[in-house]
């Protein structure tokens, strides 16, 4: 598999574009704005200009034959993702049907199990509306690689950190944390391993995979891991009840949704090591990074 097309280069997107063609990867990026566009061109990328909200709009995409990795969010509001729906019709009307699809999830789609771990065998049953667009996508996935003979493979990925991706304001403005004793466990993966997490996936492997670096923390953990290491005072510490009141809904579904995400099939099938086993070693390496 030497073309891949990747639809939605942004944060991630634009890392895995960067690699993949200094491994030889033919490349094309599907971006939003003209500026996203210029800054991958500059890069020596292939792109094109193409937002996914109106099935009208969406000019010719060049998949055929290609190696898919989706990364484009669901639209705000609702339980379905109407992207992907959008996209998915564009490629069928257009007849560009990949060889391979690689979809960059979410691990919300499991919701809240009290901090239960979660393999990829375990029950989706997503709280939040972003999961239950996340657990549309994949069904509708699903679906269209089983129509037309397509391999999948499903990521469902923990919260991504890296460099540029610190919540330096947060911390700055003394945003509001949930007290360590009501904070419950969550999980992250360092961007880096999660690029190489989604190269390993366009040469093998099928089916959903769990992307964690499978060392859970709760948020304010993360918060306060951060906070130390750029050495800023620690953000104040509230109640759930007060969290509930002064937290952005999204911020706070954050705080209160608990699991413990297993990465063991993601580690073994894709033979991977991790760069950033732990938060405290991924937070040094993304601070130093954006001094560089």
């Amino acid at each position: 598999m030497k073309q891949i097309y990747i639809a939605g280069c942004g944060y991630t997107g634009k890392r895995i574009a960067l690699q993949a063609a200094a491994k030889g990867y033919q490349l094309i990026a599907q971006v939003r704005n003209e500026e996203r566009a210029k800054e991958l061109a500059d890069c020596g990328i292939q792109t094109i200009c193409a937002a996914v909200d109106q099935l009208d709009e969406i000019p010719f995409l060049p998949c055929a034959d290609s190696c898919l990795l989706y990364s484009i969010p669901p639209q705000g509001g609702g339980n379905i993702d109407l992207r992907l729906r959008n996209f998915l019709a564009a490629l069928e009307r257009d007849q560009q049907l990949p060889a391979r699809i690689i979809y960059l999830g979410a691990s919300s789609v499991y919701g809240d199990t009290g901090g239960a771990v979660v393999n990829e065998d375990s029950l989706t049953a997503p709280t939040s509306a972003m999961g239950k667009r996340r657990l549309d996508a994949e069904d509708q996935l699903h679906a269209f690689a089983e129509k037309h003979r397509i391999a999948l493979v499903i990521l469902r990925i923990s919260a991504i950190y890296g460099a540029g991706r610190l919540p330096l304001m947060q911390i700055s403005q003394g945003q509001p944390l949930l007290r360590e004793e009501e904070a419950k466990l969550s999980n992250r993966i360092h961007v880096d391993d999660l690029v190489q997490v989604c190269l390993a996936a366009v040469e093998h492997g099928s089916g959903i995979y769990n992307v964690s670096d499978g060392s859970p923390g709760s948020m304010t953990s993360y918060f306060n891991c951060c906070a130390d290491a750029l050495e800023l005072p620690r953000q104040p510490q509230i109640t759930m009840a007060e969290a509930q009141k002064v937290m952005p809904p999204l911020l706070f579904n954050y705080f209160v949704e608990s699991r413990v995400v297993d990465n063991g099939k993601m580690l073994h099938e894709f033979n991977i090591k991790l760069h950033y086993p732990d938060m405290q070693s991924g937070v040094k390496a993304s601070i130093m990074a954006g001094k560089g």
